[in-house]
């Protein structure tokens, strides 16, 4: 399964990896459409991250959706994954999170969270992240990946940040737990910047395009904003 590979010691220890996507969004900027349906060739970028997650390996997979959660679901439901609807998504991103904290299973050793509006991210990212996780300094918890010094995502981080997120006040989520705990954070600095490339606005839309030829399009029953 990917670099995650059973026996041995050392780097290529056993990990079992949980993830959570998270594509709760109304997609406010988007002209509330659902950025996770955009499409680039032909595929929903929530696909596409589903498609990169289960190829480098990842054991067990939740996806969280609140806005447009019936339409979304219809994109997924082909794949073993999890689905878990937030009631009030317009709680914040944080408490998407904790719900998909919530639905994975006692037997996960680490979590990944990614984003389901990242068009560009594949397996082979995944594989250098959870590699990087896996030869992260001694004393870290989370692990981001970092490009020119900004954030990007996706971010990993041990199975007790994340019981102590759930053990948490409500509004802690992974954020919050690295404000709290700055020495247990690595930083991993990437050239790669598929990391920072999300889609937030149809200028990102265009940004994208113009940088990277990439074009995404929305599927013909959302080209009109709601």
């Amino acid at each position: 399964m990917g670099c995650i590979l059973k026996g041995g010691g050392g780097l290529y220890s056993r990990l079992v990896v949980g993830a959570v996507l998270l594509a709760a969004g109304s997609g406010s900027r988007m002209g509330n459409r659902p950025k996770s349906l955009l499409e680039l060739g032909g595929v929903p970028l929530i696909r596409r991250q589903l498609i990169a997650l289960s190829g480098a390996g990842v054991d067990e997979l939740v996806v969280v959706l609140g806005h447009h959660a019936e339409r979304i679901e219809l994109a997924v439901r082909d794949f073993p994954v999890t689905v878990v609807r937030n009631p009030d998504p317009d709680a914040g991103q944080v408490s998407s999170l904790r719900l998909g904290l919530q639905a994975l299973s006692p037997k996960i050793d680490t979590v990944l969270v990614a984003l389901a509006d990242q068009p560009l991210i594949n397996s082979q990212d995944i594989n250098d992240l959870i590699g990087a996780y896996k030869k992260r300094p001694a004393g870290a918890q989370v692990v981001q990946p970092t490009v020119d010094d900004q954030p990007g995502n996706p971010v990993m981080f041990s199975g007790e940040v994340r019981e102590q997120i759930l053990a948490g006040e409500a509004r802690i989520g992974c954020k919050q737990w690295q404000s709290a705990h700055p020495e247990a954070v690595h930083r991993w600095a990437s050239t790669n910047q598929r990391y920072r490339t999300d889609v937030d606005s149809p200028e990102d839309i265009e940004a994208l395009a113009t940088r990277t030829g990439h074009r995404l399009r929305w599927p013909t029953d959302l080209t009109e904003p709601a």
